[in-house]
């Protein structure tokens, strides 16, 4: 082998050796677009995150206006059903107003007396006044305790004061007129005679010198 011959051989191998350590064209290429491919696969998995947080977050928003919603509905039947009690409560009030003066009349009817023809006719008034009594009382009228309560200015009206010993003072001692409440409110009071403690005579004569 010849001189220059040798040295051919060995610049063909330091070439090849030389080739060996460089990266080629190729492989560049490939691993920058494994990074593209990567960095495209990390933006579109932030977007797909922030889209699922954006949607939870509309999701709750809606939830939240349910729950309102339902909330305001669930008042306005509330009040819708009290404005409809308070509305037949009224129209049956104005109905029994009118009626106790009937009650009163049965009851004046019923009162005792000593004629034999009336005593015919008194079971008769009876039952109808106990049918009427048990109509108005299942609509929510109650009789309002007068005799031997204490005088109470929202339940009893007084006409007359009686002096008397027998009785304390402030103490309802008659009824001229029955009162009555209606579902818990006055629907009129009753009119009563209480009991006052009487003067003395010294009082008394005190007064008539004056």
């Amino acid at each position: 082998m010849s001189h220059s011959d040798s040295e051919k051989e060995k610049t063909g191998k330091g070439r090849q050796e030389g080739g060996n350590d460089a990266p080629s064209e190729g492989a560049t290429s490939s691993n920058s677009s494994a990074a593209a491919s990567a960095q495209a696969a990390e933006a579109k998995s932030d977007g797909t995150i922030e889209q699922v947080q954006k949607l939870l977050a509309e999701k709750q928003e809606l939830l939240n206006t349910l729950v309102r919603r339902q909330a305001d509905f669930e008042n306005y039947r509330k009040r819708v059903e009290k404005e409809r009690t308070q509305e037949r409560q009224r129209a049956v009030e104005s109905l029994i107003e009118h009626l106790l003066p009937v009650l009163d009349a049965f009851d004046r009817a019923l009162m005792e007396s000593s004629d034999s023809a009336y005593l015919e006719y008194r079971k008769g008034f009876e039952m109808i006044r106990r049918q009427l009594w048990e109509a108005l009382a299942k609509q929510g009228l109650v009789r309002i305790d007068a005799v031997d309560q204490e005088f109470n200015p929202h339940f009893h009206h007084a006409i007359e004061r009686v002096e008397t010993s027998d009785h304390a003072e402030g103490i309802v001692i008659g009824e001229l007129q029955p009162g009555y409440l209606f579902h818990g409110r006055v629907l009129r009071p009753a009119m009563v005679r209480v009991a006052t403690e009487p003067e003395s005579k010294s009082m008394r004569l005190s007064k008539t010198d004056s």
